[in-house]
């Protein structure tokens, strides 16, 4: 069955979409998907949450970072308020599948490949370790529950400072493919936490060696490959990340690219980003994708316009805006 491409796609058509309808969507866009990232613990503007927030600027996907798979867990970013005559406003927190009735574009969900003994072993401290608990981890039981909550597609990797490690995210990426199938799609590699290893395409690393690592994460099936959008990472630059993106392209077609703006530059001006988006473009990436670290949780909503600008135009930027709900 043909699919239309994602950043095209309304809300009816998305929500019928199988995992393989999705690659499909993504790939016929051709290097124009936004995907946004929102850190689950907080909201930028009072009575909505940042995922609302990001898709009302233009992002194709939204990725839940800090989400807890415990189902019984409260977030504070995902606090919603819900109105009725007889009670007035009453506050409600929302699970991802109840967040689905809100948002018209896939969503995913961020687990963890961090090892505490590894963390412990480093001269710098950062939050990462708070971030490895059992709900938040990749594992079994918790691959199983992203059926459970709906999850249109999973990110394996690790946030700064968890210790994160590429015999890990392999290793991981092998059990979700034998537990998720062709269910959810599967996006794993390494953009950050460059402490302990060097993220893929830091030179530090070499192309060798990273080619080596993409190549073993496509065989333990992941979908999309996650890299450093090149200006945000040191070190990283636009012509290392189109090597990879090319060899990610040829050595499995069909496998996607996913180009992340993270270091806290998803915080900065609007030209810094506009920037970085145009050499993400550059690299051949299939999805250009904004981080958490702004404020509250966010990219700063004009910086999510200004890439979804950059990356495919006001026509369809507009149009993911406007028209996403029929």
């Amino acid at each position: 069955m043909s699919v239309r491409r994602l950043i095209s796609s309304s809300r009816s058509e998305i929500q019928q979409m199988t995992k393989e309808e999705l690659k499909r969507s993504i790939l016929g866009s051709e290097g124009r998907v936004i995907l946004t990232q929102f850190f689950v613990r907080g909201n930028l503007c009072e009575g909505t949450t940042n995922a609302e927030l990001q898709q009302a600027f233009g992002a194709d996907m939204i990725m839940l970072n800090g989400y807890s798979m415990d189902p019984n867990s409260i977030m504070e970013g995902l606090k919603g308020f819900v109105y009725s005559k007889k009670n007035g406003w009453e506050t409600m927190y929302y699970r991802l599948k109840e967040l689905k009735q809100y948002i018209d574009v896939p969503i995913g969900i961020y687990l963890e490949c961090g090892d505490p003994e590894v963390f412990q072993n480093l001269s710098v401290t950062t939050y990462g370790t708070q971030m490895l608990s059992k709900d938040r981890v990749a594992s079994a039981e918790n691959f199983m529950r992203l059926k459970d909550e709906g999850a249109d597609f999973v990110v394996i990797a690790g946030n700064p400072g968890s210790g994160t490690t590429y015999d890990r995210i392999i290793e991981n990426t092998r059990l979700a493919k034998e537990i998720l199938g062709d269910d959810i799609l599967i996006m794993a590699g390494k953009w950050e936490d460059g402490v302990i290893q060097k993220v893929l395409g830091d030179p530090q690393l070499g192309q060798d060696e990273s080619k080596r690592i993409i190549k073993e994460l496509i065989d333990a099936g992941a979908d999309v490959i996650t890299l450093s959008m090149p200006g945000a990472r040191t070190g990283i630059i636009t012509e290392d990340i189109r090597e990879l993106t090319t060899f990610v392209h040829l050595y499995k077609p069909g496998t996607l690219v996913l180009s992340f703006l993270d270091q806290s530059v998803e915080g900065a001006d609007e030209e810094t980003v506009r920037i970085c988006s145009i050499e993400s473009k550059k690299t051949g990436a299939d999805i250009h994708a904004i981080g958490d670290a702004g404020l509250q949780g966010t990219a700063l909503p004009e910086d999510i316009y200004t890439m979804s600008i950059a990356i495919k135009g006001r026509r369809l930027t507009w149009r993911r805006i406007a028209g996403s709900r029929r």
